[in-house]
């Protein structure tokens, strides 16, 4: 239908012509998301006198169909001028009964009425998926819902988390994920003004049908309940993203604390539940992981602190199942092999730094990742265990990636250079120690039990024969020197030298030494260090 004629119609047309024109266009128009440039301007002039309708006291129906024009019409960015002034954002807000700076306590009583219609239920949900297309692509709008406070009526509306249908929940969710994520000026007043984390954490409450056990402790999921329905999976994610936004650099302070570890219980319970499909229940853990690494890292200890359920004697009664879902979650990124940055190196980083302060989290993966050695006759990058797949890791070329690999093997170890050379060989932990300055061997910084691993016989008797390059018993290898006379040694030496002369001149290669701190320094300025000469007799 010609744009031209709709809006000629719509300035002389009543309620019901106005509700069948936008109907008509609707129908045309609602899989369409590439907008013709040619008729930008004319869409600019419809959303103009949608809005107009909007201003006026019209049914339902006539707004629902007039959001559902809008919400179309939102898709394209640059027709959204109109809809990005304060009084297209307090119209929507006031369709979506959301309390803004001008509205006083009315829409908020309103939205907590039971007795919506399903027709008037339609308009708040169309509503509200029009500020999120707006929101998401207009800062201009961005800006005006700071100044109508609309985040502020989005944290009122948590608190009737209870009597949400699906839509209603899922989409202020929406709505205050992308103003948090866009607006990051607005996080701190969430948090302080509007309590916006205990409201977020009190709808995960809800939506996952939270039981307390104890004070930190949620009722497991019963092993014949049904996997959680979708909806309530979709609510979930939206509240975790939000939550994941407004504890982003967060400076914490003591009072937080309860509420962090009510949050990490929380997530353990979803952690433990299935959804409808495997990649559903993927999704739910990537966000669960997401937000874990915000929370402070004390704070874990929730994950296996379980004293109603119990746990294993051999990690001090702690509660392992969690870690164990960690684990297996971390080793379905890992063998995707695709998306490491954004798939892999949270779940990465939460399990290091979990490895790091929580003793019986650190033994529990060691046990499963880095098992006593047995055979040492292939390289340890070689096989499908965990701990392969994870040196392969060591020397990915995402930077990133390589990193969080190599730190997750080294804390396993104890941070002690001789335990990950056992199991990783020099190679490919190479990069780590030189950026720790660990060449020279030691340990890193942090302090750990005293507990020793033991070594297998089988590694004890192989130990004198590993490569400690490779990491692995080679395959003797013949002698390329050893039937050459002692002028042929020192021909072929000489070229060597020539060559490597040359390079170096060239600039293809500099040969480097290491200084007595473990870092790597140009050769000539290792042999002339005169703390070289005394580090040797520190030696032993």
């Amino acid at each position: 239908m010609d744009l031209n004629n709709i809006i000629s119609q719509l300035n002389t047309a009543n309620e019901e012509e106005s509700e069948k024109l936008l109907q008509q266009y609707n129908r045309e128009n609602s899989l369409t998301f590439k907008f013709e440039q040619r008729e930008e301007t004319l869409r600019i002039k419809l959303c103009q006198s949608v809005l107009t309708i909007l201003g006026r006291q019209v049914p339902p129906s006539c707004q629902k169909t007039c959001l559902e024009t809008l919400r179309i019409l939102s898709r394209d960015k640059h027709v959204l001028s109109p809809v990005a002034t304060r009084e297209g954002m307090l119209i929507l807000g006031r369709m979506a009964k959301l309390q803004t700076v001008e509205d006083g306590g009315d829409n908020q009583k309103n939205s907590q009425e039971d007795t919506q219609s399903e027709e008037e239920e339609r308009v708040v949900v169309e509503a509200l998926k029009c500020l999120c297309n707006v929101v998401f692509n207009s800062p201009a709008a961005q800006q005006v819902s700071v100044d109508v406070e609309l985040a502020q009526g989005l944290s009122k509306s948590l608190r009737t988390a209870s009597t949400w249908n699906h839509e209603v929940g899922l989409f202020t969710l929406r709505l205050l994920f992308l103003l948090s994520a866009l607006r990051p000026d607005l996080r701190g007043v969430l948090r302080k003004e509007w309590d916006a984390v205990k409201l977020l954490t009190e709808v995960l409450e809800h939506t996952l049908d939270v039981s307390w056990v104890g004070r930190y402790e949620v009722a497991p999921p019963d092993p014949q309940a049904l996997c959680m329905p979708a909806e309530d999976n979709e609510r979930a994610m939206e509240a975790l993203k939000a939550l994941f936004n407004l504890t982003l650099s967060y400076t914490r302070g003591e009072e937080d604390d309860h509420q962090f570890r009510l949050i990490v219980a929380i997530l353990r319970h979803l952690l433990m539940q299935k959804t409808e499909t495997e990649e559903k229940t993927e999704e739910a853990h990537s966000h669960a992981v997401n937000l874990l690494n915000n929370l402070p890292v004390s704070c874990l200890d929730v994950l296996i602190d379980l004293p109603i359920q119990g746990g294993q004697e051999k990690y001090g009664g702690k509660n392992m199942d969690a870690v164990q879902v960690l684990l297996d979650f971390m080793e379905k990124r890992i063998d995707k092999g695709s998306n490491y940055k954004e798939g892999l190196t949270p779940v990465l980083s939460l399990l290091t730094e979990g490895s790091r302060h929580h003793r019986e989290i650190r033994r529990f993966i060691k046990a499963q990742v880095l098992p006593p050695l047995k055979d040492v006759k292939i390289r340890p990058e070689i096989g499908s265990a965990v701990r392969n797949k994870l040196v392969r890791l060591m020397t990915h070329v995402d930077m990133g990636v390589k990193q969080m690999a190599a730190e997750f093997l080294f804390v396993l170890c104890k941070e002690s250079v001789d335990n990950l050379l056992k199991y990783t060989g020099y190679g490919n932990a190479a990069g780590l120690l030189v950026a720790r300055g660990l060449l020279a061997g030691g340990r890193g910084e942090t302090q750990y039990s005293e507990d020793e691993d033991s070594d297998t016989e089988e590694y004890k008797t192989a130990k004198p024969f590993i490569n400690p390059i490779t990491g692995h018993v080679e395959e003797p290898m013949p002698n390329p020197i050893e039937e050459m006379s002692e002028e042929q040694k020192e021909y072929e030496a000489q070229i060597l030298v020539n060559m490597f002369d040359k390079l170096s001149r060239q600039n293809v290669i500099r040969p480097m030494g290491v200084r007595p701190d473990g870092t790597l320094a140009p050769l000539e300025e290792t042999l002339c260090d005169p703390h070289a000469e005394d580090s040797g007799s520190d030696s032993d």
